[in-house]
């Protein structure tokens, strides 16, 4: 897998813990606990937090000494939008048949949202086929994928159109172009790969471990667009890593709770509560023993 990035790493643990508990605002050294367990270090934690208020994911307040950080209403919206597919049961097959079929038109000067726009894109499915042409497999829900960017974006900016493959015209050329299939089995088997081997799940708590689960989930779910399995070999990985994550997050949910419900509690300035460290699941399902760093 890709190396793991604080934003990453962030936008997990917040869609885990925060988004549907609504705990108030996070103490800044909860945060950086979790990211610490996960190998960063509080200064890239810290330059993280601070681009996620500017960017108006996060609202930062203060209570006495203790810096607090929350969702905003659009920080809630993006991990909503991205809560759909990871929790789904079948985050690679298409949603309806067909193709979608979406083209755009950004202001140069308004480099960052054309930026934002690209990533959401890529993030429901959608790759570039041709001068500015892009494509996706399904009735993508675009409405729901751009709601982040609804304020942003200026009227009539993006088109969007359902088509079917024509008669004399097959799509997997096209599906070729876009999507580089072996690069997208090989993150399949990067993924798997990683979580089913123990040395690899070493983490200094189950709360960072779920972080970093949810992390590697995430980066998976973005490079596979949902292809249809027509375009796929009958050992097309998908499956197994679906099985691998779940299996993994099972295995550590309840401990993973209980940190966190932990670190909540904990006094301000206070030691960190003992690690509760996650049993490592096998490829057969069974627990291994304790991680630990």
């Amino acid at each position: 897998m890709r190396s793991r990035q604080p934003r990453q790493l962030l936008f997990a643990f917040l869609g885990e813990h925060v988004l549907d508990d609504d705990p108030g605002p996070i103490r800044a050294s909860v945060l950086l606990n979790v990211l610490e367990g996960a190998g960063i270090a509080a200064p890239a934690t810290r330059a993280t937090l601070d681009r996620l208020v500017t960017s108006g994911f996060l609202e930062r307040s203060r209570s006495g000494r203790e810096i607090l950080f929350a969702l905003t209403e659009h920080g809630t919206a993006v991990l909503r939008e991205a809560a759909g597919r990871v929790r789904s049961s079948h985050p690679f097959d298409p949603v309806g048949s067909g193709w979608t079929l979406v083209t755009f038109s950004v202001p140069e000067e308004q480099r960052t949202l054309r930026h934002h726009l690209r990533s959401t894109l890529t993030w429901a499915g959608f790759a570039p086929l041709r001068d500015g042409l892009w494509l996706a497999p399904g009735e993508v829900d675009l409405a729901s994928a751009l709601q982040p960017l609804r304020e942003e974006l200026p009227p009539n900016a993006v088109l969007a159109f359902h088509a079917r493959e024509l008669p004399g015209y097959p799509v997997a050329e096209s599906v070729k172009a876009a999507w580089d299939i072996e690069a997208i089995r090989g993150e399949h088997l990067s993924f798997i790969k990683t979580w089913t081997r123990s040395p690899s799940l070493n983490a200094g708590t189950a709360l960072s471990l779920r972080a970093m689960l949810v992390a590697d989930w995430l980066a998976l779910l973005r490079v596979d667009p949902r292809l249809p399995r027509e375009f796929m070999d009958p050992k097309w990985p998908a499956s197994r890593s679906y099985e691998t994550y779940r299996r993994v997050h099972d295995a550590v949910a309840a401990d993973a709770e209980a940190e966190f419900r932990a670190l909540l509690a904990q006094k301000p300035g206070g030691a960190p509560p003992p690690a509760r460290s996650a049993a490592t699941p096998r490829q057969d399902g069974t627990r291994a023993g304790r991680a630990t760093r």
